[in-house]
């Protein structure tokens, strides 16, 4: 048996990289996991995989910029599973630029595919999370940088994605609702790409990270969004896990 047998997720971005490792480590719990993302190929990828699990996959097309496609997708995966239990916004487009030449059309992507979406998801799945349903938010350690430069939109979106997160956590507590950030340090396609065309800042970046490694989606990011789920944390609520070796808070 599983921590989260009979449990209901959705997963944003949950096709690849981190949101995958996510929605396969919450499947692996026993957890029925509807994924979420733009591309229909990777999402049946990653259904393919939790089924494999044992667990049933749903895969949703969904731009998460567009709120009538989340009121569509929230409803979907109610009508499939039947309620929504555990709620995790990682979906983000990465907005990079610094501020002199950055685009507003960036700016906006940004805003409307982080802080924006993951609050219109937590406000659409609010009446199926009322009395134990979890929201984990997936933020990043830019949120806490002063530079380098170009990061500074990127840390601004994760910001207020952490500021809403709390907000949730103080607002729904009442209603049985935990809410929780998780700044995660794990392996994905853009760090491969990094890793591969500039070594030495990626060497550099390492010497940061006191373990030594980046993380793996599945077992360590994953299975830390496992235990918030779940309930062996049923006292934590409006704070963030740092799943990074320590490169936040140890430097």
């Amino acid at each position: 048996m599983g921590v989260l047998d009979g449990k209901v997720a959705i997963v944003t971005g949950g096709g690849q990289g981190v949101g995958r490792g996510i929605a396969l480590a919450l499947a692996t719990e026993g957890a029925s996991v509807a994924v979420l993302g733009r591309t229909a190929s990777t999402l049946d990828d990653a259904c393919e995989h939790i089924g494999r699990r044992g667990a049933k996959g749903l895969p949703v097309v969904c731009d998460v910029r567009d709120a009538g496609a989340i009121e569509r997708a929230v409803a979907t995966v109610v009508a499939e599973l039947g309620t929504v239990d555990i709620l995790v916004n990682n979906a983000q487009i990465v907005p990079h630029g610094e501020l002199l030449g950055i685009a507003e059309s960036v700016v906006e992507d940004g805003w409307r595919s982080g802080p924006l979406a993951a609050l219109r998801l937590m406000r659409a799945c609010h009446p199926y999370l009322c009395g134990g349903g979890v929201i984990v938010n997936i933020s990043s350690g830019a949120a806490h940088l002063a530079g380098p430069p170009g990061y500074a939109v990127y840390g601004a979106v994760k910001s207020a994605l952490a500021t809403f997160t709390r907000a949730a956590a103080v607002e729904w507590g009442h209603d049985g609702i935990r809410a929780n950030v998780v700044l995660p340090l794990a392996e994905s396609d853009a760090v491969a790409q990094w890793r591969s065309t500039r070594p030495e800042a990626y060497a550099e970046a390492m010497g940061n990270v006191p373990v030594g490694r980046m993380g793996d989606p599945e077992l360590d990011v994953g299975r830390a969004v496992v235990f918030l789920a779940g309930p062996d944390s049923g006292m934590i609520t409006g704070t963030t896990l740092a799943v990074d070796g320590g490169g936040q808070y140890l430097r």
